[in-house]
């Protein structure tokens, strides 16, 4: 079975927070607007949601990756 997992790329991260706005379920913003992603597979209920905060990432720092469980 295939988990899908968001991961952020810190060199390209400009902190926007754009993609914590799109998906507050799984990413919070540190003190400097860094996003910190909740650990863990993304959940069917929110995976559209991801899909969109990582299309809207202005740096594409966001993905969304698989992995095998």
């Amino acid at each position: 079975m295939t988990e899908r997992h968001l991961r952020v790329n810190p060199i390209t991260c400009r902190a926007h927070g754009i993609c914590a706005e799109l998906l507050p379920e799984m990413i919070n913003l540190d003190e400097w607007g860094y996003p910190i992603l909740v650990d863990g597979a993304v959940p069917g209920s929110v995976l559209s949601d991801a899909r969109q905060a990582v299309a809207a990432c202005p740096t594409l720092a966001l993905s969304l990756v698989a992995r095998r469980r």
